[in-house]
């Protein structure tokens, strides 16, 4: 009996640990900030040092999947060039864990040729609170994306 209690309780540790160490890495759907409906999906990936990238894998309008970045300077945002395709772009870099989140990295918009200071949160296993800023982390914008897998 007391082998039985035993299994089960580290049964429910081990349970309840993959619950909480749920991970930002795997494909997200963004949505449009005008119109709410998806508009993309980003993998988000780690390198072998647990450093976090994010990279625009679909866009889901037929209309905008071939659209190049036709403001992008690679000597200014050292993310992507006049005329690189958006749909494969790599638009988050360097963020590193701290605590319940990772920090210390950007997130670049190919839309405006900015880079922004970012960090991202789980906010539930299926929902990634993303902050880009300037300065301050209290004056920026947050998106949320949404786990597709």
């Amino acid at each position: 009996m007391k082998s039985f209690k035993v299994a089960l309780l580290l049964t429910l540790f081990f349970m309840s640990t993959q619950v909480f160490s749920q991970d930002v890495v795997g494909t997200w759907k963004t949505l449009d900030e005008k119109t709410g409906k998806p508009a993309s999906y980003i993998k988000v990936y780690k390198n072998k040092k647990g450093v976090v990238f994010g990279r625009i894998v679909k866009i889901l309008d037929p209309q905008k999947r071939n659209n190049r970045c036709d403001k992008c300077d690679i000597k200014s945002n050292g993310f992507a060039k006049k005329g690189d395709k958006v749909e494969g772009m790599l638009i988050l870099r360097g963020l590193t864990k701290d605590g319940d989140e990772y920090n210390g990295g950007q997130i670049f918009s190919p839309r405006t040729n900015k880079i922004y200071k970012c960090y991202i949160k789980l906010e539930s296993r299926n929902k990634l609170k993303v902050r880009g800023y300037m300065g301050s982390r209290y004056m920026g914008g947050t998106r949320y994306w949404y786990r597709l897998n």
